[in-house]
């Protein structure tokens, strides 16, 4: 089969590999549509030790199952896996699974790929008439659908009240709007630098943009800040923007720990929540709101073949790319 392969710092390179075996205990998959994530940036540009080449990376996707339970269905696929019997898997916190594993870090290969293979519990089953490329979304929306909650569960009155600010233009960042729009949420703004982003963000849904360098709000003024991004920069605006008894909920991993100012958030009382991924719940709860069209028309997605792959990382690499999502199609 054809893949899209992590060769070295700054490369990837569509060439032939093998296909994954099928077996009684995983589902094959024929992938549709796959989306590329900040994370496989960060090992693209060799920032993530877990990710060593020669690898196919690649974990939001939606394809044809041609094996297991939902064989010649659409699906939408969960890359992680996790044990099932731990204490938190049992809580319903299987994202924080001790065993947890994910698509695209090895042992497991990706999915920018034109087959995956995973076990059939990771399956969502797609109505007919939502696009393999709008399906696909369920994972990257989910993580913003899991910090949304978390945060909203923590605030002292009702998400649909509060003043909610996300920094980070991206498809995680517009995403977590969407899913805080869904959930009740009124008043969102979304920060980014890029004139591009900002101005696709914008036309997402019913938010206000503005740009962290020049035009944002007044310090301790916003009752929930979801970090998208997850820098230093970024976890400063964050805690100079949150109210007291405000809430910050930290999704990105651009890198680093500083940034936070602490004295504030003692003084304050400010919650800070660090939100992994998504459970299982969420993400089931996200690919209904998308089947639905509760999440809107994604018209904040690019599409390109796998093949391009190459030039679609370059690309994003060099603040080329308007859409807040690049997904590639095998």
């Amino acid at each position: 089969m054809k893949a899209l392969v992590y060769t070295g710092v700054g490369a990837v390179e569509y060439r032939d590999v093998p296909k994954p075996d099928a077996s009684p205990s995983l589902s094959l998959v024929r992938v549709e549509a796959v989306g590329i994530c900040g994370s496989d940036m960060h090992g693209y540009h060799g920032a993530d030790p877990r990710r060593v080449p020669p690898l196919i990376l690649g974990h939001e996707a939606c394809g044809i199952a041609e094996t297991g339970p939902f064989e010649g269905q659409r699906v939408t696929v969960n890359p992680m896996t996790t044990c099932g019997r731990c204490r938190y898997c049992i809580e319903g916190r299987d994202n924080i699974c001790p065993e947890r594993k994910l698509l695209s870090i090895p042992p497991h290969e990706g999915a920018f790929a034109e087959y995956l293979s995973i076990p059939a519990k990771n399956l969502v089953p797609v109505p007919e008439g939502v696009a393999p490329e709008h399906a696909a979304l369920a994972e990257p929306l989910a993580c913003g659908w899991h910090a949304i909650r978390l945060g909203a569960e923590r605030l002292s009155q009702p998400l649909s009240t509060a003043r909610v600010v996300i920094l980070g233009g991206g498809a995680i960042g517009v995403g977590a709007a969407l899913c805080a729009l869904d959930q009740g949420a009124k008043d969102i703004t979304i920060s980014d630098p890029s004139p591009l982003r900002r101005e696709t963000a914008l036309a997402s849904g019913p938010f206000k943009v503005f740009n962290p360098t020049g035009d944002a709000p007044e310090d301790s003024t916003v009752d929930l800040v979801i970090d998208a991004y997850g820098s230093e920069a970024s976890r400063a605006s964050a805690t100079a923007l949150a109210a007291p008894g405000g809430v910050i909920a930290h999704i990105g991993l651009a890198g680093g720990g500083a940034g936070l100012d602490t004295r504030k958030m003692t003084l304050q009382e400010i919650t800070f929540i660090g939100t992994y991924t998504y459970t299982m719940a969420d993400f089931h709860e996200t690919a209904r709101a998308i089947f639905d069209g509760r999440l809107g028309d994604f018209g904040w997605i690019e599409k390109r073949p796998l093949s391009d792959g190459a030039s679609a990382f370059t690309d994003l690499d060099d603040g080329k790319v308007a859409a807040a999502k690049v997904v590639l199609i095998p």
